[in-house]
């Protein structure tokens, strides 16, 4: 059973694939159960993602299936044994539902991630300043220790877009850039830890401009997620106001990507985009100045 009692992202993405390679060999469940000398009840929860399928189990099973792939063998063995690894997320139990340990996991997991964020700073990118003045303009009171908490997390999950992390790439509305921040240090800040994450290799940002308003109203905000050497997503988030919603269905997924090709190529270029921020930056200086 993976750990809390429930089909994580982890269990449900390893089960989603030995479905899919199952049916493209033409083999039924009982073919399967056979091959591990299992039941098809075994299969059935595996496939489902109730249940955690042995390393083992899931070698026997691309073999019955014909994958050769090694990187595609090496990848899903790896996420058998990690289906049921506690994550440090778990540190934090006050402030960690279990939709957002999803999100975690997901970033944790990802080799590229994609966000469209019409109305805020993608979180990934967020300051900790910036962060707090979400907390804080919540209509969910939160105690100061979970705010922390909320604060040290975001931090730690930075790291999944480092350097020699997941590739990541961003498209801001402009007035989640232009319009005030609490304070124009905060802004300023914000705007700056923006364009030092852009220099990174593996990170893209662009910004839509308000013109674009076709193009920035196809859809509300959402982040994608890729695993292994394809670009093809095998999720995409998008949080509501009370819990966050996580997509893996297959249709979905073509959809949200055409989307998200739109949108970039609707967008300013890196180049362009860094230019705006820049300029936006000085603006805000030379207005306190003022």
């Amino acid at each position: 059973m993976p750990v809390g009692g429930r089909p994580t992202v982890r269990s449900r993405r390893l089960g989603a694939a030995l479905r899919r390679y199952r049916e493209a060999a033409g083999l039924d469940q009982q073919h399967a159960a056979d091959c591990i000398a299992g039941s098809v009840t075994k299969i059935s929860r595996v496939e489902s993602g109730q249940v955690s399928a042995r390393p083992g189990d899931v070698r026997l099973l691309l073999e019955l299936y014909g994958v050769e792939d090694r990187e595609t063998c090496r990848r899903l063995e790896q996420l058998a044994r990690d289906s049921n690894k506690r994550g440090w997320w778990l540190d934090y139990p006050g402030a960690t539902k279990p939709e957002y340990a999803d999100v975690i996991t997901l970033e944790n997991d990802a080799t590229y991630i994609r966000t469209w964020q019409p109305l805020f700073i993608p979180g990934l990118l967020q300051t900790p300043a910036y962060l707090r003045a979400l907390l804080e303009a919540s209509l969910t009171v939160h105690p100061p220790e979970a705010v922390e908490d909320l604060v040290a997390i975001r931090e730690v999950r930075k790291r999944a877009i480092e350097e020699d992390g997941a590739r990541f790439a961003a498209v801001i509305y402009e007035s989640a850039l232009t319009a005030p921040m609490p304070s124009a240090e905060q802004h300023r800040e914000q705007l700056s830890h923006l364009l030092a994450v852009a220099q990174r290799q593996n990170v893209s940002l662009q910004v839509l401009s308000l013109a674009e308003w076709r193009a920035a109203h196809m859809t509300s905000h959402f982040v994608m997620y890729s695993f292994g050497p394809a670009p093809a997503p095998e999720a995409v988030a998008f949080d509501s106001t009370t819990s966050t919603v996580i997509l893996e269905d297959a249709g979905e997924m073509a959809q949200h990507a055409q989307i998200f090709e739109v949108l970039r190529s609707a967008a300013l270029t890196p180049g362009e985009s860094a230019s705006f921020i820049r300029r936006l930056r000085e603006d805000i200086a030379a207005a306190e100045e003022d």
